[in-house]
């Protein structure tokens, strides 16, 4: 791609003027305003600090060492050390061309360093409830970064980290045993789990009596009582079903399940190593990791400030009962994945709330394994909440969670809806099909198109709305691109010869331009774990491909101008269609 290009050329020229020096902060970027060209690289300027030298020196001196008349107009040098690249519409031809015979898709397959090998840990609902709204962001953010990253190259591996253990099972199991309806168990398995859970949870609250005998299932959970393990293992059963249920919905597929019970052989020897190694240690009958003094104060997550005094602030690895709890099994986790995948990154996608939680992990980890740690990075790509329109936490009007299928299923009806208003003539089973898919994308693309951090307001006209920055959007105008290539008679795979390419009207120069900048977005999203970063890059390029079919005539043009808009019009399909599926969404040939 250009930019690979451009980049590489500038390398070599700063090397040639800086011999021995690091190329590697040397990028080059899109610009970011049309007038100063198409690409920008700030880098001779941190390189001239560095050195103490002049920058605009620096840079006239790399300049007179670039060779890249072939892809540009003469560098411009602005301010201090900016350097401005104006591509030639010789050299974007030629890219173009290439990507018409299927050489490229504007990115590239084989990533600029080693492939890294990211695992991913995303959704991880609980055993024995419905997956609610809240599971939404995880699970859609996770699945995109993952097919962002393996669409770059990158071996990913993910792991959908259930819960499968804990202290809600003693109360599940007595409600199993004594509370149980069978026929509503067949009926609706999770609803009939999540009913007994309830009442022997308010029964605990209300009885001691309840309260022990529930701990008193756990505990022979625990020690491998056969009948429990048996229910137990009944109970995932059924919940994986609607798991896979919803995962099948969403189009979402995981590498690995290792739930929570998984790492239990390994927590006492957890424990053990780092009482042993004097990062954890005994606190009021529990075992604890405290601060270790290494780190200010401020970004000492072991610490927290109270009255003007920092104080402990321990994760609790081990309770006074004996019982282990979350930060125990992500440590053995960590530990697993390190071991078994050998990976360069570790990506955790939670909701905010749990920042701290894995800052002591990450600290945690780096102290008890330093050199494994110092080879892996770790990532809490950590996201805000879904809001309703009324600015609280998105609820049903009675107050309750919204379960996930219920979410899906009203997006598809209301899709269906619009559908049969808007093409009324279409074959029933075909309305159906166009608005799960217009349906379900809305709901993926209203949810990854905040910045992940921020919190967003759920609004049904807004995500179902053909104008604007939504799925249905870019599904239309990907949709648009096709019928002009089918009604133009273009076979597939005719551009194999190659047209000849001349860019002349500024509507498909833009629409060009933008295309070459596929492959920096992608990066960038699998870089910042931000997939906001790809649904505006389509939405742009939805924008430019409206403006350009509305200005440009396709097929009533003369040649070379119809064969160029017909290979525009190609070539924006592919990446609007292959931009959706990184997103998880689905592209419908009709809309």
């Amino acid at each position: 791609m250009l930019h690979l290009a451009l980049e590489s050329r500038l390398q070599a020229a700063v090397a040639a003027v800086l011999p021995g020096v690091s190329v590697d902060t040397v990028r080059v970027r899109p610009a970011s305003d049309s007038k100063f060209g198409d690409y920008q690289s700030d880098a001779l300027m941190s390189l001239a600090r560095a050195r103490k030298c002049n920058p605009r020196q620096l840079a006239t001196d790399v300049v007179a060492r670039l060779e890249i008349a072939d892809l540009c107009e003469p560098v411009e040098i602005a301010g201090p050390g900016f350097l401005n690249f104006r591509l030639r519409p010789g050299s974007i031809e030629a890219v173009l061309l290439s990507a018409l015979r299927g050489e490229h898709l504007f990115f590239s397959s084989t990533p600029r360093g080693r492939t890294r090998t990211v695992v991913i840990d995303y959704s991880s609902p609980n055993v024995a409830k419905p997956m609610h709204v809240g599971h939404i962001r995880s699970t859609i953010l996770g699945e995109s970064l993952a097919r962002v990253l393996r669409l770059l190259g990158h071996r990913v591996v993910t792991d959908n980290h259930i819960g499968d253990w804990g202290t809600q099972f003693g109360m599940l199991l007595l409600g199993w045993k004594t509370l149980l309806d069978a026929a509503a168990l067949d009926q609706d398995p999770i609803a009939e789990l999540e009913r007994i859970y309830k009442a022997v949870n308010a029964s605990c609250r209300e009885h001691p009596d309840t309260l022990e005998q529930a701990r008193a299932e756990l505990v022979r959970l625990q020690a491998g009582d056969s009948e429990n393990l048996t229910i137990w293992r009944e109970m995932i059963r059924l919940s994986q079903v609607q798991f896979d249920a919803v995962y099948g919905r969403l189009g979402v597929r995981f590498d690995h399940t290792l739930g929570e019970s998984f790492y239990n052989p390994w927590l006492g020897d957890v424990v053990e190593q780092l009482m042993a190694r004097g990062i954890a240690r005994e606190s009021e009958g529990a075992i604890a990791v405290f601060s270790d003094g290494t780190v200010p104060p401020k970004e000492d997550p072991f610490l927290i400030s109270r009255d003007g005094e920092w104080v402990a602030n321990p994760a609790l690895i081990r309770k006074s009962d004996g019982a282990y709890n979350y930060a125990t099994t992500d440590l053995a986790t960590l530990d697993y994945r390190i071991k078994t995948w050998a990976p360069d990154e570790i990506v955790y996608v939670t909701d905010g709330r749990q920042q701290l939680h894995f800052r002591q992990l990450f600290q945690a980890f780096h102290r008890w394994q330093p050199d494994a740690a110092g080879r892996v990075r770790l990532i809490h790509a950590w996201f805000g909440s879904i809001l309703g329109e009324d600015g609280k936490p998105f609820k049903t009007r009675s107050g309750e969670t919204v379960k996930l299928s219920d979410l899906l299923d009203e997006a598809e009806e209301r899709a269906l809806r619009v559908v049969v208003e808007k093409r009324p003539e279409l074959d029933a089973a075909v309305q159906r099909e166009i608005a799960r898919k217009i349906g379900l994308g809305a709901v993926k693309y209203q949810d990854l198109l905040p910045n992940r951090q921020s919190d967003y307001v759920f609004s049904w006209d807004k995500m179902l709305a053909l104008t604007g920055n939504t799925a249905a959007y870019v599904q239309y105008q990907c949709t648009r691109a096709g019928k002009v290539l089918r009604d133009s008679g273009v076979l597939p795979g005719s551009w194999v010869t190659g047209p000849a390419l001349i860019l002349e009207a500024p509507a498909e120069g833009a629409l060009a331009r933008h295309l070459l900048s596929f492959g920096l977005t992608l990066e960038a999203v699998a870089d910042e774990c931000r997939p906001n970063l790809l649904c505006n890059y389509l939405y742009e390029l939805a924008g430019l491909f409206s403006r350009f079919y509305d200005s440009c005539p396709v097929l009533k043009a003369e040649e070379p101008a119809r064969s160029t808009r017909l290979a525009l019009c190609d070539l924006t399909g592919r990446v609007l269609r292959q931009g959706l599926e990184c997103l998880g969404i689905e592209a419908p040939e009709t809309m």
